[in-house]
């Protein structure tokens, strides 16, 4: 149960729900509640939402689009918050960009296509949003977001500062944050180049993921990291995995790095089905896979 937390009302201007069922905010549809799900208005609210959590020791987690989350059965004992507002995409000069964190990612490459601005069109077929896609390096097609950022502008509880790219610690899909630490906005370096080119571009992406990745059933995206030199796809279909169900979750007989919910699934039966893809994919190939998705909350 929530504990004091009456005072969060005096003076936040968002929404905010009491046992919130998260499997109506993620992806794969599935998740306990939130003791809290709070959705500030803008930065300023945010701050005195994060004052007041902070200040009471309640739990908080961002949930971004909730598209690479999965929520275990038990729910999150704390404050979930949602970016959502904080949304605001802009063009500044010589190719520069910031978008905030609650800004969708196709919005963003939108946005740059209209302005004649290359590099991020893999974001087109990313669901989720700026936030989620930088706190996990998002990439398709060769091509990955820190690729092109320059800075991000981080808040912690000394407020908001910014911190350049050089100075964090990041890799393949993922980005090292103290736990305390929101991202609040990116800032990105893009290259002029023909609309025509980038629309191009960003058709070919699309495309791609149709074509691969039309699964039809919720999902979290690719729900393996790629070891070094593979691909987890193909370590699953190798270890015989494909279409195989644990309870209401499926290994997608369309791609076998997505994990499905054919109708009714629990949290508990996509971590029972990963347990049994490692195990077996190790047996098969030595190979340990490691989860690409965000797995927090509890049984």
């Amino acid at each position: 149960m929530i504990r004091h937390h009456t005072p969060i009302l005096s003076g936040f201007k968002g929404t905010l729900l009491e046992q919130e069922p998260l499997s109506l905010h993620t992806s794969l549809r599935v998740g306990g509640p939130a003791d809290i799900f709070a959705v500030p208005c803008d930065l300023e609210d945010l701050q005195r939402l994060i004052r007041t959590l902070d200040g009471q020791q309640i739990p908080r987690m961002v949930i971004g689009g909730g598209y690479n989350l999965l929520v275990r059965d038990g729910g999150f004992r704390g404050a979930a918050i949602s970016l959502e507002k904080i949304s605001h995409l802009a063009i500044l000069q010589g190719g520069n960009v910031r978008a905030e964190a609650g800004a969708r990612n196709i919005d963003l490459a939108r946005l740059a296509e209209a302005h004649g601005l290359g590099g991020l069109e893999f974001l087109v077929g990313i669901p989720g949003t700026i936030g989620g896609a930088v706190r996990m390096n998002a990439g398709a097609h060769g091509g990955e977001i820190f690729d092109h950022l320059v800075s991000l502008e981080l808040l912690d509880g000394d407020g908001v500062r910014i911190c350049d790219k050089k100075t964090l610690e990041y890799g393949y899909r993922r980005l090292q944050l103290d736990p305390k630490e929101i991202i609040i906005a990116a800032n990105f370096q893009l290259s002029s180049g023909s609309r025509e080119a980038i629309a191009t571009a960003m058709d070919t992406c699309l495309q791609k993921r149709k074509d691969a990745q039309q699964v039809r059933f919720p999902n979290a995206g690719s729900f393996f990291k790629n070891p070094p030199g593979q691909a987890a796809w193909r370590l699953i279909d190798e270890a015989g995995m494909r279409g195989m169900t644990v309870g209401g979750a499926q290994v997608s007989e369309v791609h076998s790095n997505f994990l499905v919910n054919r109708g009714g699934a629990k949290a508990v039966d996509f971590l029972n089905l990963a347990a049994l893809i490692k195990e077996k994919v190790f047996a098969a190939s030595g190979i340990r896979l490691e989860e690409e998705v965000r797995i927090t909350g509890e049984e």
